[in-house]
């Protein structure tokens, strides 16, 4: 990140860093929400607190310390101050009163807005998506996972750069334009706008690479089956549960960034692969899924989606429909899909007897009911996703495999079951049932029975 971009203490909320939020913060939480969004069956309101409810929920994954929280219900955002300003008199009062430090606003705010809160309020400001670039910094741990969170900071931060005065006096042709150089401010965007050339140069070869591993893959016989689902659905205590991994999982949201991929052996003995991925949000900023476009492909070579919803929330619905908008987004909503609603032991036995009726009434639904947690439904799980995946069967063959096909055999133990080997004459004598994919590339092996 270019250190001169940063020059004015007070714009400090607009400099993005991958601490963003420290953890001694203490936060108040400002949301607002529009009359126009009332739902059927549900206040304006209650909308709104669902929406700082999730705020909440995201500053306390930063490490933030929440010491107070405002609502604004209007007909029409402010286009100055976003909540007016008699409100934000109002929210400076339960600044000084809490002992601030920050405050985080639940929407995205535009540069005027921002650098209106913080003149009114004389303490940091950060909306909603800059909170959520600090948590993928704080979890991103593989070098993709890092470009593309650094790329989605600098192209946030850099039509927020701000400055007045002399230093930044504009060097032009006209009348009143010359000044004592290049602007401070011009210097920063220019840096910045190099950052970003060199780092979205990086992220392409990364996609390179991955394309050329998802090219090794692709030569294996073996399908992928993508989870997506709303951050702190449970994906990765699934994907734990189903590959015996050790992936980070964790209450807070968006513990997991970096995707992961391992094998999963199905009940008809086929192997799949099973990729875990970032979670979704509600109004996820544009920039990121863009940054991110690298991670979400594994979404799009997936010949099966499998995605988890939290049953215990209140809000699943809602969130599912978020889910739905990213994958329409990724042009993969017609994908074959298995719904797994997850986390049913946390519900009442009343409401978990309700669910496994409904799924009894429409047994053709691809709806699984399951507790990554504890292991319950699992099993009908992986039968589900064996019955989902493109149809490619198990053979029985005998094979005799030159010694120096050490790929093939290795092709082998991966992908089918060895019932038994011998080492015969030069060659290993195999009795295997493998994928009839894989059995087709292997037939110059086969040992036909003698006659």
């Amino acid at each position: 990140m270019p250190d001169s971009a940063f020059s004015n203490p007070k714009r400090s909320a607009a400099t993005i860093t991958t601490t963003a939020l420290d953890t001694r913060d203490r936060v108040v939480l400002v949301g607002v929400s529009l009359k126009k969004n009332a739902r059927r069956g549900k206040s304006v309101g209650l909308l709104g607190d669902d929406s700082l409810d999730e705020l909440d929920e995201l500053a306390r994954s930063a490490g933030a310390i929440i010491v107070g929280s405002i609502l604004q219900i209007r007909d029409s955002i402010d286009p100055a101050t976003l909540i007016g300003r008699g409100k934000l008199e109002e929210v400076k009062a339960q600044v000084l009163q809490a002992g601030a430090t920050l405050v985080i606003v639940n929407q995205n705010l535009s540069p005027v807005q921002l650098r209106n809160f913080e003149d009114a309020l004389d303490c940091r400001v950060i909306d909603r998506t800059q909170l959520i670039l600090d948590i993928f910094a704080r979890h991103a741990r593989t070098r993709e996972g890092q470009l593309q969170v650094e790329l989605a900071q600098l192209n946030y931060l850099l039509p927020r750069l701000t400055g007045k005065g002399v230093m930044l006096t504009r060097q032009g042709a006209g009348i009143g334009t010359r000044g004592p150089g290049e602007q401070k401010l011009e210097v920063d965007r220019r840096r910045i706008r190099d950052k970003v050339a060199k780092i979205e140069q990086a992220i392409e070869k990364v996609r390179r690479q991955r394309a050329t591993r998802r090219r090794a893959r692709f030569e294996m016989p073996l399908g992928t089956v993508a989870l997506v689902g709303y951050t702190n659905a449970g994906k990765s205590t699934l994907f734990n549960a189903l590959t015996h991994a050790a992936v980070l999982t964790s209450s807070r949201m968006f513990a997991t960034l970096d995707p992961t991929i391992r094998a999963v052996r199905l009940p008809s003995q086929r192997r799949v692969l099973l990729s875990d991925t970032v979670g979704f949000l509600r109004a996820l900023p544009p920039a990121l899924i863009a940054a991110f476009r690298a991670t979400l492909e594994e979404v799009q070579e997936s010949a099966v989606i499998m995605q988890v919803t939290d049953i215990s929330n209140p809000e699943h619905a809602e969130q599912d429909a978020e889910v739905e908008k990213v994958l329409q987004d990724l042009n993969v909503a017609d994908r074959p899909r298995l719904h797994v609603y997850n986390k049913i032991d946390l519900l009442s036995e009343d409401e978990s007897r309700i669910l496994l009726e409904s799924k009894t009434a429409a047994p053709g639904a691809n709806r699984a009911f399951v507790s990554a947690a504890t292991g319950r439904g699992l099993d009908d799980l992986l039968k589900m996703m064996d019955a989902a995946l493109p149809i490619d069967p198990m053979i029985h063959m005998h094979l005799a495999l030159p010694l120096d096909k050490g790929r093939e055999l290795a092709l082998i133990h991966a992908c089918g079951r060895v019932l038994g080997s011998e080492l015969q004459d030069g060659h290993m004598a195999l009795d295997v049932e493998l994928p009839e994919g894989l059995a087709r590339n292997l037939q110059e092996y086969e040992e036909k029975p003698h006659e």
